[in-house]
């Protein structure tokens, strides 16, 4: 069995979906949920599924590093095979991501490698793209740019604003991660690709 950690920033909806599909015949479970934020909605959600959280606010820290071996020390504690980034809102340094390289996967919502970074659905409805979506990848010391483990597509409709579109997108993340994850943890890196 494979054990999970899931770092968050906010509400932790992604969270959710991985943990509520780490169940039954599943190869993974959750051992803790970490923020940046100790005001994340999220971490009272993880709570109250009987997860353990760490919260560290990164601005309490003088620097990056300095708050980053804060949060691996917390994270090595649980001994997680897998660490999930689950809309956490930090950039990690090469040193961090080499800490967990080969373990550590992001959702993005792009169909990557479209559109890293922020503003992504602004950016696609700016283009006058037809489709867009979401991505999970491994995480690599480049943006956004890791190995694919998997895509899904949602149309972009006449009249969609960047909340509507985004609101489709998330959902399909709560499909797509969970999916990914179950796939990952029973070592398979086929991509998974749903529309």
């Amino acid at each position: 069995m494979k054990r999970v950690a899931i770092l968050i920033s906010g509400g932790g909806s992604n969270m959710l979906a991985l943990v509520r599909d780490m169940a039954g015949d599943h190869p993974a479970r959750p051992v803790l949920v970490g923020s940046n934020d100790p005001g994340a909605g999220g971490l009272a959600k993880a709570e109250a599924l009987g997860i353990p959280t760490a919260a560290l606010d990164h601005r309490a820290y003088a620097s990056r590093a300095a708050f980053e071996a804060d949060l691996a020390d917390r994270i090595d504690a649980a001994r997680p095979d897998i660490l999930c980034l689950a809309g956490f809102m930090r950039i990690l340094t090469p040193g961090f991501i080499r800490r967990y390289q080969g373990r550590m996967l992001n959702i993005h919502p792009s169909l990557l490698p479209k559109y890293p970074g922020l503003q992504t659905h602004a950016r696609a409805l700016a283009a006058g793209d037809t489709a867009a979506g979401c991505t999970v990848h491994e995480v690599t010391a480049d943006l956004d740019a890791g190995p694919i483990l998997g895509q899904a597509r949602v149309p972009v409709l006449p009249g969609d604003t960047e909340d509507s579109l985004a609101a489709r997108v998330l959902g399909m993340e709560h499909r797509l991660y969970p999916a990914v994850l179950r796939r990952f943890a029973a070592g398979d890196r086929t991509p998974v690709l749903l529309s």
